[in-house]
């Protein structure tokens, strides 16, 4: 029986040349990222800014947005944001977090029932005060910087200086654009966009690290193959596995964006985004890096067998 294959046996495309267009593209989106992040800023959902999150279900299958906006001025202080999701007849508002700690936030769920509970189905309440959305930031963040720190070290005693240096700024080259997404088109971030960052880099640290495996194994064997075929070769000989662990992740993530619903189509998104990030920057970003930062191999591990002669990268 025939095996299927994505890619073929034998091809042989020139990725390192790709390098004039994807880093300054690169270049340019981490740019962008850190304006809108300084300017635009997260959205933060309620684990981390502190409020009542309330979805409703409209009973008679429709609802009036006009008619709930004039009826959430009265659940307390600050502006609501009712927002329509889902099926027909969904809505969810957001009320700011309130002063005078947790009585305050029972209140508004109390005034939001007054008022609404009549023609609306309350599918869902939660609150979190100001103590409880300092505390989820703070480890939140020192969950995400430990993860990364560790998965640095990883790299670092995985590979040899060189291929480590290359995989570490392809792991943050990732998280930056995953992060230029949140901000792009303003997705929440809660406590799920973390668990979505922390997977992306396990993501991007296996693509990686598959590459380079292969990286390194050429380098051992072609003493004198030119840096930029041997890459070429590198990333050729791992692209079938490549397209298929990205095109089979790919699927499943757009089941998800699809027919999820709408509590995990966040995630779904941004995971998805992820993959078609770490696949890239696998090949056109971390690998390249390795002709700037003058990869060699340690004296004494050349072992290309004598007569032997790799093929090259059709030009």
């Amino acid at each position: 029986m025939r095996l299927l294959r994505i890619v073929p046996d034998g091809t042989k495309i020139r990725f390192v040349r790709f390098r004039r267009f994807s880093y300054p593209l690169s270049a340019l989106f981490s740019i962008a990222t850190v304006i809108l992040f300084l300017s635009v800023g997260l959205n933060y959902g309620i684990d981390f800014k502190g409020g009542t999150l309330i979805e409703l279900q409209a009973k008679s299958g429709k609802a009036d947005i006009a008619a709930v906006r004039q009826a959430a001025h009265g659940f307390g202080e600050g502006e609501v944001e009712v927002q329509e999701f889902g099926s027909a007849g969904e809505l969810s508002l957001r009320v700011p977090l309130q002063p005078g700690g947790e009585a305050a936030q029972s209140e508004v769920v109390r005034n939001a029932r007054a008022a609404l509970e009549g023609q609306y189905e309350f599918r869902r309440v939660e609150t979190v005060g100001p103590r409880v959305s300092g505390e989820l930031v703070q480890t939140g963040t020192i969950g995400i910087v430990l993860s990364i720190i560790a998965v640095l070290a990883y790299l670092w005693f995985r590979f040899e200086a060189q291929l480590a240096v290359a995989s570490i700024i392809g792991t943050l080259h990732d998280i930056v654009l995953t992060i230029g997404f949140f901000l792009i088109t303003q997705i929440e971030f809660n406590m799920t966009s973390i668990a979505a960052i922390l997977t992306i880099v396990g993501y991007s640290l296996n693509e990686t690290v598959v590459v380079f495996d292969r990286t390194r194994e050429l380098l051992r064997r072609y003493k004198t193959l030119p840096v930029e075929e041997l890459l070429d070769l590198s990333i050729n000989s791992t692209l079938s596995r490549t397209a298929m662990t990205a095109t089979t992740t790919a699927l499943s993530l757009l089941a998800l964006v699809w027919f999820g619903g709408q509590a995990i189509q966040g995630f779904a998104q941004v995971m998805l985004f992820g993959v078609l990030v770490c696949t890239y920057s696998a090949m056109f970003i971390s690998s390249p890096i390795l002709i700037y930062i003058g990869v060699r191999f340690r004296e004494g591990e050349a072992v290309a067998k004598a007569g032997e002669k790799p093929a090259r990268v059709a030009p």
